[in-house]
């Protein structure tokens, strides 16, 4: 029997007796427990993965698998998991216990037992169990955070290296160099706004915010200015091809430009001295799509398979800057605004990355337009 799962814990009672069962089950139900009974060590395999409890209570003594077979099986099966278990035995061996102790189990408890001894072996190891894997998840949400920041800013901060390059360059011509400044300044405040955005989306829900709204026009000047010096530099020629219509789309603009910037800075890596188009279209009703396409070597099938895993690169080669997280991150952002993002082939050899995302409320338009004519 599976009872409705809850915060105190998850715990799988396997014991051949079913009035062991009934009894064990009870006092744990009236803790507050999640229990999971089973009455042979078989259906205890099957069901641990459905389960996936917190804690076993395991008897030694069965017919067709004792404990001790049943605990190799599923340390077998899950070599990597951390449930703990309690052997339920009604033997007092020593060396049967320390055999139980060099096999994994975390504790004991004798039959008969008492039930304030069952629970606070219970409560103790439970608690344990629950901690680590709150510790866990702690250490893998700043290990996000950690990649999520540095891959933020690492866009910003190129192109601020990048201008401030060539102001030290010898031949650097003076008529320039209020344009490398301007791009130095709006790099910098970007990297600021990624912060800034960041830290407020963690104190707020993952529910899409459906009064987002980033002209796609607007986003696609703006693509083409921030990067006109770099596309420039290395010989890319780029083309602007806006949407017939005002297009707006419902996602956060600076959010949009994150994830384009990501699209098209790979071009400018990966396809340099080949000519680009960033543009905008409609796509099926209610949605509109930014469109990155490049002539460049485009990306083998071998590659294509997993260009949208996290830690992948677009090649063999390592410039000690790419994390391979930009397309990952960039594809969950899309899809949590409720669109996609994917990657095509082009016919005569490049690639096209396709942003796809649905437009923005029309009510929320109306609103925008009649702020900017206020």
């Amino acid at each position: 029997m599976i009872n409705p799962a809850n915060n105190q814990g998850r715990i799988l009672v396997v014991d051949d007796q079913a009035a062991n069962l009934r009894v064990v089950s009870a006092l744990l139900n009236r803790q507050g427990y999640s229990v999971t009974t089973s009455s042979t060590g078989d259906e205890a395999l099957s069901l641990y993965e459905e389960v996936q409890p917190d804690l076993i209570l395991l008897d030694v003594m069965m017919p067709s698998m004792d404990g001790f077979e049943v605990l190799a099986a599923l340390r077998a099966r899950a070599p990597d998991a951390r449930v703990p278990v309690i052997f339920v035995t009604a033997a007092h061996d020593r060396d049967l216990l320390l055999r139980a102790f060099d096999a994994g189990v975390v504790d004991y408890v004798t039959k008969p037992f008492l039930p304030e001894e069952l629970i606070a072996r219970v409560n103790a190891h439970i608690g344990l169990k629950l901690t680590a894997d709150r510790l866990e998840r702690v250490a893998r949400e700043r290990e996000e955070l950690v990649n999520l920041v540095a891959h933020d800013l690492k866009n910003p901060l190129t192109s601020v290296m990048f201008a401030s390059e060539l102001m030290q360059e010898e031949h650097c011509k003076p008529e320039r160099v209020p344009r490398y400044l301007q791009i130095i300044h709006e790099s910098a405040a970007d990297a600021l706004g990624y912060i800034h955005h960041y830290l407020e989306s963690r104190n707020q829900t993952n529910k899409r915010d459906v009064d987002a709204r980033a002209g796609l026009a607007d986003t696609l000047r703006w693509l083409h200015q921030r990067y006109e010096v770099q596309l420039e530099a290395t010989g890319i020629q780029a083309e602007l091809v806006l949407p017939a219509e005002d297009a707006a789309v419902a996602i956060d603009e600076r959010v949009l430009r994150q994830v384009a910037e990501n699209l098209v800075t790979n071009a400018i890596k990966y396809a340099p001295n080949a000519p680009l188009t960033m543009s905008g279209h409609a796509a099926a009703p209610g949605y509109w799509q930014l469109v990155v396409a490049d002539r460049g070597p485009g990306i083998s099938p071998s590659r294509q398979r997993d260009l949208f895993k996290p830690f992948t690169r677009l090649t063999d080669e390592d410039d000690g800057l790419s994390s391979g997280l930009g397309l990952s991150l960039a594809r969950q952002i899309v899809s949590q605004a409720g669109g996609q993002l994917w990657y095509e082939p082009r016919r005569d050899g490049g690639s096209v990355f396709i942003i796809e995302l649905p437009a923005a409320n029309r009510s929320q338009d109306a609103l925008a337009e009649d702020s900017n004519a206020a």
